[in-house]
């Protein structure tokens, strides 16, 4: 089936200019019957250490299966980029992008994993989930 007009409705940044923000938009799924996976990477994902307020960089990998809603990736893009100047552990800010994505477009699975570049000698990977159907999961990877 093909994107129809009212897919479009309940877009506010597709097409438009902004900034970074928080607002992770969505549209309709065709095939919720389905268990099929979407893939977004962000190889250029910045956040601040809290305490030194330095830069942190990271390849943010966002995995899910849809349910209802799919997310929109600009709007992916601006939330992504709203963590610029927030100081945050890696840790708190993966698992604070799976409860948002989980809140906006409510996934059957979901796996957000940031790949922090080295600092200080140390890289690290933080991996989160979040599964609603376990079949859709089992489906997917075994």
């Amino acid at each position: 089936m093909a994107t129809q007009q009212s897919d479009l409705a309940a877009l506010t940044q597709l097409g438009r200019e902004a900034g970074p923000n928080k607002k992770l938009e969505a549209f309709p799924n065709h095939r919720p019957d389905r268990y099929y996976s979407v893939a977004l990477a962000c190889s250029e994902f910045t956040c601040l250490c809290p305490l030194t307020g330095q830069p942190d960089f990271a390849t943010i990998e966002v995995l899910y299966v849809p349910d209802k809603l799919v997310v929109e990736s600009k709007s992916l893009k601006l939330y992504l980029w709203s963590f610029r100047d927030e100081g945050s552990f890696h840790e708190h800010v993966v698992n604070q992008m799976v409860d948002d994505l989980t809140a906006a477009i409510d996934p059957h699975w979901l796996q957000v994993t940031g790949r922090f570049h080295v600092r200080g000698g140390i890289g690290i990977t933080v991996k989160a989930e979040q599964v609603k159907t376990p079949a859709a999961k089992a489906a997917l990877w075994g």
